[in-house]
């Protein structure tokens, strides 16, 4: 009776491709790690840095230590996954980030109820509480619940990857452009507080559906990648039997670490970009209301690129698809260097928008095509973790430039001097499992 329980929806009785619903449930997960993205917690630094009686600097190093904890336990995360799948993994995660959100809801209380319990007034006291919410955040939203969400539809696809996580991409990049606008609404009408008490409950809703729904291999069920077999005569690049490699044998590929390098950028300076995006507009004279408006056409620009090279990616190598994300890179940073002269404005939208698109196709794809699905979990918790790493230490960096340069200029030529690195060492990647004609041996 347990495992029929367990089982119950059994995909394999499904009048359809279960993995079509697991699109569908991969998406409606990461929608749900919002409460843990920077773009979902964004739009509370003012009230809550505000309400503890932080500043800006002191905030943002507050995020940053969080993410940090967060991404030191990623790559475990990521093995965990491989050991007890999606499902587990997923529900834990919810349920984790509904509790943490419910706690964070009452910070300020908790912060002097500790003051006055130990007797001393300290600004580190609120820092240290709210260190540790985002800390929660970042891990079980951010880490866990994306990294399982997404990495359980690569499992039930390869040949049409790119096709399954198209539909997933557009759907969160529409999702996380309206993200701000929708929390912005929430915390007017419930206050910050409230809004995160809310986002708690829908949390305990996805809780429930990752328990019930959520799924891993098709082989387990007697079901088979992408629902029929492969045909003799295909042209999508893992229409081939290739080789899955350890995780020790991929870290040791430089096709790991360019792409590994090259997402964690994107965390990088869209986190700055994002946590800091009224400063930094200001800084360059213009409105509030001009930085808040400039994610939608970022998000069109992204939800193209992304659309078009999802179903591209089948047929295209991950090399071809990582430089165009390397030009996407350049024209952010150069965008940013020139913000205040009118042009710069133009060109960092596009290149945010090139590099976000590009980061939903990589990010899905690049993993299982480059090393297999077998160890999907432990490799792109590797990956994961060095991007969540980079996303820690965006909001001080851009902070510290603004606050010693009193602008963005000094991160923004550091971030081009990194695309450059990126672009030579780019060079010389390889496909690891395409090196030889049966994808048997690295290089």
């Amino acid at each position: 009776m347990k495992k029929n329980i367990s089982n119950f929806p059994n995909p394999s009785t499904f009048p359809f491709f279960y993995g079509y619903f697991i699109i569908l449930l991969g998406t409606l997960g990461v929608w749900a790690s919002l409460p843990g993205q920077t773009v979902g917690v964004s739009t509370f630094t003012d009230p809550v840095k505000n309400i503890l009686g932080l500043s800006r600097d002191q905030l943002s190093t507050a995020y940053m230590l969080g993410t940090i904890g967060s991404s030191l336990l990623i790559s475990a995360a990521g093995r965990w996954f491989d050991r007890f799948g999606a499902r587990t993994m997923a529900t834990t995660a919810a349920l984790v980030l509904a509790i943490s959100l419910f706690i964070a809801s009452f910070t300020d209380l908790i912060s002097i109820f500790i003051q006055a319990s130990l007797g001393w007034h300290h600004w580190i006291i609120p820092f240290l509480v709210i260190t540790l919410m985002f800390f929660l955040f970042r891990f079980s939203g951010q880490g866990v619940l994306t990294m399982s969400s997404r990495n359980m539809v690569m499992k039930w696809f390869e040949r049409h990857r790119g096709r399954a996580n198209a539909f997933n991409a557009l759907s969160v990049s529409l999702g996380f452009s309206m993200a701000p606008i929708l929390i912005d609404s929430l915390i007017i009408r419930y206050d910050w507080n409230g809004a995160w008490r809310m986002m708690g409950f829908f949390m305990l809703g996805m809780a429930a559906i990752a328990f019930i729904f959520f799924r891993d291999n098709p082989e387990k069920y007697g079901l088979i990648p992408d629902g029929k077999p492969k045909p003799l005569k295909s042209k999508a690049i893992e229409a081939k039997e290739l080789q899955n490699f350890e995780p020790g044998e991929a870290f040791k590929t430089r096709a790991f670490w360019v792409v590994a390098l090259m997402l964690a950028f994107n965390s990088f300076f869209f986190t700055g970009f994002t946590f800091h995006v009224v400063s930094i507009f200001e800084s360059a004279g213009f409105e509030r209301e001009m930085a808040i408006s400039v994610f939608v056409p970022i998000s069109i620009i992204s939800v193209t690129f992304s659309l078009t090279f999802n179903f591209l990616s089948d047929y295209v190598r991950v090399k071809y698809l990582l430089y165009i994300m390397i030009l996407g890179g350049f024209l952010s940073s150069i965008g940013l260097t020139a913000l205040g002269g009118g042009w710069g404005l133009y060109v960092i939208v596009v290149g945010i928008g090139i590099t976000g698109g590009m980061f939903a196709v990589l990010n899905a794809i690049a993993w299982p095509r480059l090393f297999g699905r077998k160890y999907i979990g432990t490799i792109s918790g590797k990956g994961m973790s060095m991007i969540v790493f980079a996303s820690a230490l965006a909001p001080i960096l851009f902070s510290l430039s603004h606050t010693h340069l009193e602008s963005y200029i000094g991160v923004a030529w550091l971030s081009l001097s990194f695309m450059i690195f990126i672009a030579i060492a780019a060079i010389k990647v390889r496909n690891p499992r395409l090196s030889l004609p049966d994808g048997s041996k690295v290089k």
